[in-house]
């Protein structure tokens, strides 16, 4: 069965389009290396969607096919960077909707010299949509997605029923998906709504949490995801770190 969505132009986005000018040097680096680095993807109506029926090549785009790994929300680049460095052996894909988040990721894949990143600047929704098939992603990533945390603003939250069962179609079997935010209460919001997704399992439930029903489910820091601002921001601030991982059953 085909997981369904609502289209595009028609249902609630997780982000807010805003664009800063590029530096001199990152603007040279991004024009000289967007052809190789950036996947062309072709568009409906809305400057961000993905045109249904197109879909990853991955022995196209990467030259190989390797095990997938996703980053929704890839910002600037550092955790997916810092994948492809350690795992040299599989293929990882950047999504963002920022140019200047690509921008800075296209950089820093430069100065590493890696060839196993590509990026799309596109809604992570539509690129799980209609981007990518069926079972063929190894992990998928979302780091500190926006928690939109006023209660009029909820309904942006990325994660909700409808994503989960995309995301999980998504998944190859035994794949996983990570998750993390500093704010407590979307981390619970998307440990419940992942744990009524019957297509996955969280293996880090406690059928008898001695921290409290508010704790139990969540992970162990994920070691391949590295500190960013939006975490030091957050600790500064004085909120936890809430890390969830969940496998395609």
């Amino acid at each position: 069965m085909n997981v369904k969505v609502a289209p595009f132009q028609r249902r609630t986005v997780s982000f807010v389009r805003r664009e800063s000018p590029l530096g001199p040097q990152v603007q040279r680096a991004w024009d000289e290396n967007y052809e190789s680095l950036v996947i062309d993807v072709p568009r409906t109506e809305a400057s961000m969607s993905v045109a249904p029926g197109f879909e990853l090549d991955a022995l196209r785009e990467f030259g190989r096919v390797a095990p997938l790994v996703v980053e929704i929300g890839s910002g600037t680049g550092d955790a997916v960077v810092n994948g492809a460095r350690s795992r040299p052996g599989m293929n990882f894909l950047a999504v963002e909707v920022y140019a200047t988040g690509l921008a800075a990721t296209v950089t820093k894949i430069v100065h590493h010299n890696l060839t196993n990143v590509r990026l799309v600047h596109a809604d992570g929704v539509e690129v799980l949509e209609h981007m990518l098939r069926r079972q063929s992603v190894a992990e998928l990533w979302i780091f500190f997605a926006d928690p939109w945390h006023k209660n009029r603003h909820r309904k942006r939250r990325l994660v909700n029923p409808a994503f989960a069962e995309l995301a999980a179609s998504r998944l190859a079997p035994g794949g996983t998906l990570r998750l993390a935010t500093d704010w407590a209460d979307y981390a619970i919001q998307m440990r419940d709504v992942l744990a009524a997704c019957d297509s996955l399992t969280n293996p880090h439930v406690d059928p008898a949490p001695d921290l409290g029903a508010s704790r139990t489910g969540f992970a162990p820091r994920f070691s391949g995801r590295v500190m960013t601002r939006f975490e030091e921001k957050g600790l500064a601030s004085g909120r936890a770190i809430y890390d969830l991982e969940l496998r395609r059953a």
